[in-house]
């Protein structure tokens, strides 16, 4: 088994816009929590150059947060960026990794692939498998839907 994760989806937006919304603190601060019903917190902080870094706090409450310092390793705005991505849970395990996402004109859209590498094991690789990374993609496919200027 590896402890690599390839996931694809394609966004109704160009990829520009599904770049930007990914890597817009501003934008991230609404996707993150489109589809919550309480949103919680969620703080984010970009300094989108090679070296800068993305942090991001989020949870339900103080008590419960998550936090994940990207520190970018390659932009090429608006195709690839590749960071490594260091998180932490509420009960403070933490895991670092290797991300690259690329974004690929499809049509009137946009083809987003997520390559994350580096899970300690394969039961955390298939929780971002099957939980964190459609997540993200509903989340994004939610805001893109709502503010891209074709729809």
């Amino acid at each position: 088994m590896t402890s690599d994760m390839r996931m694809t989806r394609r966004l109704p937006a160009s990829p520009e816009e599904v770049f930007d919304a990914y890597t817009d603190a501003e934008k991230q601060k609404i996707w993150f929590s489109i589809l919550d019903e309480h949103p919680g917190i969620v703080e984010i902080e970009v300094d989108l150059r090679v070296g800068g870094q993305q942090t991001a706090v989020w949870g339900p409450d103080r008590d419960t947060l998550f936090r994940e310092t990207q520190t970018f390793l390659e932009i090429e705005r608006p195709h690839r960026l590749v960071t490594s991505s260091t998180g932490s849970g509420p009960d403070g395990a933490t895991m670092t990794t290797r991300i690259e996402v690329t974004f690929e004109e499809d049509g009137d859209g946009t083809v987003m692939t997520v390559l994350q590498s580096g899970f300690p094991d394969p039961q955390v690789r298939d929780f971002f498998a099957g939980e964190v990374w459609p997540g993200a993609f509903a989340r994004l496919e939610a805001f893109l839907t709502a503010t891209s200027p074709r729809r």
